[in-house]
Order: C-alpha cells, then structure tokens, then sequence
C-alpha cells in the first residue's frame, strides 16, 4: 500500500470512529477533521494517482462530511433524538467496521507493489525499439507481405549522475489491464493497479561509463507473457553491469503496442501440437538471432551514440523463463554468440535433441518442484545433467525450488498476496534466490568471476536443492 493511501484510509478509520463515539465533539472541529481527510486525498490524487480499489476511502471522506451537513440542517430536538437513538449508534458503528475492513482489504488485496531495490552499484536506464526483420514473412498474420516485427526493450547501466522518475511497468496499462484480463477469464478492473506501478529504470538516461564495455543477457519471455516481465531480475542484473534486451514475441506475447499504437494480441491455438509448439520455438529462436543481429549493429554505431564501442559482444549470455526458456536452451545449442544460459521452469520444444551431442556449453536450469513431477520434464532435466561433452569447463545446474510455482518465475505474483496464501510461496524470497543464484552463474561464465553461491552450495537446503554434474 501506498504511503499517502495508508494515511488516508488510517486516518479516515480513526475520524469515522472519533465522528461516532466521541462526545461534546465541535462542528469546527468535525470540519477540520473532514478538511484534512480531503486534503489527504487531494495530495493522494496528485502524487500517487487514485485507482478504484481506494473508492471505499475516498467514500469514508465524502459520507461523513455529508452526515455532518444533514446534522447542520436538523432542528436542535431532532439532534437530541438522533443522540438517544442506541440502535441507530450500534448499527452505524456495525456498518463502520465493515465498511472500514473493505476499505482496507481492497488495497491490500490489490496493492501497487514496489520492486526491490536492486543490491548492485549501478543506476538503471532503459530504451525501447522497434525493429522488423524484413528478411522473414510474418506467418501469424492472414495478410500476405507482413514482415515479423519485434518490440524489444534494453535496460543498461546507468551513469551515477542519472536524474528521473523510473519508468511506469506498463506505459500502455489499459491495453495490458485488457490483455490479462482476456488471457485470464478475469474482469479487466483487477490489473489496472499494473498501470500505477513503477521501475527503478530512468528512460534514455546517460550509459554509465565506470566501465568500458558491459556484457549483454538476452531475455526471451514465457508464451503468452511479455519482454519485461522478469523485471525484479532484469534491474537486479543490470545493477551489477550487465546490459539486458528483452524481446516481445509478437503474437505470442500477451500483447505488443508499437510507436504508431497499432496492438498486436496474443494469437492462441487450443489444438497446438508439440509439432506445432516446435515450430512456435523455431521462430522464436530466430526472433533471438535477429535481435542478436541488430544488438551486433548498435555496438558498432548507435545511431544515437548511446552504445557504440560499449557493448561486449565477446561475451553474451541468455536466459528466459517458461517457453522463453525452451527458445534459450535452443540458442546455446544453435547460436555461437551464447556463451552460457538459463532455463527457468521450460519444457523441451525446438529441432535441435539435447541427447545428441549435449549443450557443449555453461548451463544452468531452474524448477519449480510442482514441475518436476512431469515425467517428460523430469527425463528433459536428466538428459542436461548428463549429457555434457567437456564438464569440466562447461558444468550445468540443476537448482529445484521447494513450495515453487511455475509463475512464481516472473513478476507476476506481486500482483496479489493472495498468490501466497493460495500457493503458500514466499515470492520476495523466491525472487532474491533467482537473483543471487541468477548473477553468480553469469559472473562466473560471462564476466570470469569467482563462484561465491553455486559451487559452494551444492546439496539439499531449507528452500532448495541444487545439482551440479
């Protein structure tokens, strides 16, 4: 909750119940009570911005302020009755207390969450783009001629000088609000709170030029999911010196806007096939490789000199989560760029079998344990253990997490804390494990750093196990 929604629905609680159990109270008294209550919520409007979740709030300002002016207007004997009256006081003080817990529920229930802040030294800037591959027909559209169109976002670190409101989560919300709302069978009112909710990230600020160069994480997200939405560990890797681009999918994300407003919706077909999901993986590892491809061409000569000469492409890792994740243990068999990866809970879709050769490169896999009681996933996982030509250079993981959803893998249980309560994951531990685990294993494979987390905890613990081979 929100500081200046606290105070107001704090202080709006404590006025009601002062407004009916105090004695000898003042009109003036009750005025200014009221008055500030307003002034709270102006300054709520202003700042924070109002949202529906908060009506029972604002309506505990307005009704009382509404009594009083009854009360003014009534005849002194009829004030007199409306004091002697213990009925009408117990049920209005009943009606309180419900009406004062459904003003604190809704809030709470629906919070505009905060992200971490990320541990490492760095500010966080960000940019957007829109980039079309003209090589490849968009085959997810019955118009002929459509080129496959991509939005892709890129955080990097920030100079220390960087200035700026961090950006909104969502800069569309009423197109998202809908989008989950479709995806999910659920009324679009419930993700409006996504629109209020903010990043670390400061739009176009100055790269940081503490380093010369900076590695680069590709990110590809789940189906049906979006570029940013692992932003609790994208800002955490980009804090530590990482530049992180992060691809939408289109068609298969939740939804795309481009620059232009034109709203490219999630396209589901009930009857997908693992012929088909294979070939989804297909384009989505191209969709890497193209990204990869301009990625290449902004490190030679940024058209706005933001990252020329300051990306290290020597030194390119990748990870995803879900389906996102199936494309990335596709991209370090396939793609040379990618020096090591993580899979985060995806099931194996691609052309390429593991169980031929092996990855040949760093990896490491993240589970949930709900995941792996799939026989398919689990014989997947074994195969990564195993199936590894050189271990002693390019070793894979296997971290399983206990009380772990598949989607506890992305932003998207903050949303609610009913996530917890109904899944009983601890989320904010869940996410600072993925980040701790996340940045040491691309320390080590793609800045040459020491292990601190991975080779040192190996075995069984309290939140999860980890394997190596």
């Amino acid at each position: 909750m929100r500081f200046f929604e606290m105070l107001l629905i704090v202080f709006n609680i404590f006025l009601f119940g002062w407004f009916i159990f105090a004695k000898n109270k003042s009109q003036r008294q009750l005025l200014i009570g009221f008055g500030i209550s307003a002034i709270i919520t102006l300054l709520h409007g202003v700042i924070e911005g109002m949202r529906w979740q908060m009506i029972p709030a604002y309506t505990m300002t307005v009704v009382p302020l509404v009594i009083l002016a009854s009360r003014l207007k009534s005849k002194p004997e009829e004030r007199v009755a409306i004091k002697a009256s213990s009925v009408k006081r117990i049920t209005l003080t009943a009606l309180a207390v419900i009406y004062s817990s459904v003003a604190v529920a809704l809030p709470l229930i629906l919070p505009v969450f905060t992200f971490e802040k990320p541990t490492g030294s760095y500010k966080i800037g960000t940019v957007t783009y829109d980039w079309r591959d003209n090589q490849r027909e968009e085959t997810l559209t019955p118009e002929s001629g459509d080129k496959r169109e991509l939005m892709v976002q890129i955080w990097y670190p920030a100079d220390a000088t960087a200035e700026g409101e961090g950006v909104k989560y969502h800069s569309n919300a009423d197109v998202f609000a809908k989008a989950y709302g479709s995806m999910m069978n659920l009324p679009k009112l419930l993700f409006t709170t996504f629109g209020y909710v903010k990043t670390h990230a400061i739009e176009n600020a100055r790269i940081s030029n503490q380093e010369s160069t900076y590695p680069v994480l590709i990110f590809s997200h789940g189906f049906s999911g979006h570029k940013n939405q692992n932003t609790f560990q994208i800002e955490q890797l980009v804090s530590h010196g990482y530049i992180v681009v992060g691809i939408d999918h289109t068609y298969n994300s939740m939804v795309s806007v481009f620059p232009d407003g034109r709203v490219a919706n999630l396209i589901s077909d009930d009857s997908d096939s693992v012929a088909q999901l294979n070939q989804t993986n297909e384009i989505w590892v191209e969709d890497a490789k193209f990204v990869l491809d301009q990625v290449e061409k902004l490190a030679k000569a940024d058209p706005d000199h933001r990252f020329t000469g300051r990306m290290d492409m020597q030194n390119i890792g990748m990870f995803g989560h879900s389906f996102g994740g199936a494309a990335t243990t596709q991209m370090v068999m396939e793609d040379s760029r990618i020096k090591a990866a993580i899979n985060m809970d995806g099931v194996p879709y691609g052309k390429r079998s593991i169980s031929v050769g092996g990855l040949k490169k760093p990896f490491m896999m993240m589970t949930a344990d709900e995941s792996t009681d799939n026989s398919d996933f689990g014989g997947f996982i074994e195969t990564i253990m195993t199936k590894n030509n050189d271990a002693a250079h390019n070793k894979n993981y296997w971290m399983k997490f206990k009380n772990m959803t598949h989607y506890g893998f992305s932003d998207s249980h903050l949303l609610s804390p009913l996530y917890e309560k109904l899944e009983g994951v601890d989320i904010r531990e869940a996410h600072r494990l993925i980040n701790d685990y996340s940045l040491d294993f691309f320390n080590h494979y793609i800045k040459q750093q020491p292990f601190k987390l991975l080779e040192q905890t190996i075995g069984d613990h309290p939140k999860f196990t980890l394997q190596t081979n």
